[in-house]
């Protein structure tokens, strides 16, 4: 399959695209794993595509916003967008996206665009820079598409999608947002079992609860709510009084319940690390353990994750890998805190 970006002047060699995913993965170090440097260097690069890819998806969902009819295309370099989103914009039609404030058609769009190049990846020759890494990545650990197809999913899902009526459809979400980033990760170290697939499954979708349970302000401004509306009818928080940003007991107990069932999720995926070989269990243990530090931020404040967003400062960071290194090194293994 030919690309459909063929009309750009950039021809990537595969070093160079590895190097800007290189650059890309860097430039989010605080969504990239504190313990990367710990994975072989020959696999790194290949990290580093996965991650460009994610990262982009999550941007094409969340941050591409239309230009108005008739407004000229910006260039990359002009782009108030991510880099990696301008250089795919530049290929739709002048005036594809309804212009709106949320972008939904033109998201979508560049939605289309995006899985075409991910097509391309298995059956012809991508254009876009983080394509041109990722389908060596694809042909040296053989992964399939469909972890990668569940990632654009989810972004379209999120365009349609602003409220969750249940937990079991946040849960369905997670399927293709979060899930899919596990079972990539493993294929890169070679492991394609079930079981193993299961507990990243509840990593995953607790790394990405505890995303949403420290972000609640920030995706309201976005005009998206993950906390289940069953959840804000039973403990009787509206949401009227989230729009005002207020914290009452209600929604403190709201939220030690979400904080509860993310910190379950990740008891239940923390045999994970013990089943891996080599480093990359401690790699993984620093995620599980950096997604809790989040959930006891958040304890810390008493739920409140409306006025100030909860996060881990670089001195916990290394807190925390410094315990866990040294829980593998003497043999200690990665115990998280028990049960309240």
């Amino acid at each position: 399959m030919a690309s459909r970006l063929t009309s750009t002047p950039d021809a990537w060699t595969r070093e160079a695209a590895f190097d800007y995913c290189q650059r890309l993965a860097r430039s989010h170090y605080e969504n990239f794993t504190v313990g990367s440097w710990l994975i072989p260097r020959g696999l790194l690069r290949h990290m580093y595509a996965i991650y460009a890819y994610c990262r982009t998806v999550d941007d094409l969902g969340d941050e591409a916003t239309a230009r108005s009819q008739g407004e000229p295309q910006a260039q990359p370099e002009q782009a108030a967008q991510p880099d990696a989103v301008s250089r795919l914009a530049a290929f739709l039609p002048d005036g594809t996206g309804d212009s709106g404030p949320e972008d939904k058609s033109y998201r979508l769009a560049l939605l289309d665009l995006w899985q075409s190049e991910l097509e391309s990846c298995y059956s012809g020759a991508p254009a876009h820079p983080v394509m041109v890494a990722l389908q060596e990545t694809i042909e040296c650990f053989d992964l399939p598409p469909q972890p990668f197809l569940k990632l654009i999913e989810a972004n379209r899902m999120d365009q349609r999608n602003h409220r969750y009526p249940s937990y079991g459809d946040l849960l369905q979400y997670c399927v293709h947002s979060a899930n899919p980033v596990g079972h990539l990760v493993l294929g890169l170290f070679g492991y394609r079992d079930d079981e193993r697939k299961s507990l990243s499954d509840a990593t995953c979708t607790a790394l990405q609860l505890t995303n949403f349970w420290q972000d609640v302000a920030r995706d309201y401004r976005k005009g998206r709510i993950y906390i289940p509306l069953e959840d804000l009818e039973y403990f009787g928080y509206t949401e009227a009084e989230l729009a005002s940003g207020v914290v009452t007991p209600a929604f403190r107990q709201l939220m030690a319940f979400e904080v509860d069932r993310a910190m379950d999720l990740f008891r239940a995926g923390a045999p994970l690390a013990s089943t891996l070989r080599g480093t990359v269990r401690l790699d993984v243990a620093l995620f599980t353990r950096g997604g809790v530090a989040v959930l006891e931020a958040i304890r810390k404040q008493s739920y409140d994750v409306l006025t100030e967003r909860p996060r881990l400062s670089r001195a916990r960071k290394a807190g925390l890998f410094l315990s866990t290194w040294a829980g593998w090194k003497l043999g200690l293994g990665f115990g998280l805190p028990k049960p309240r």
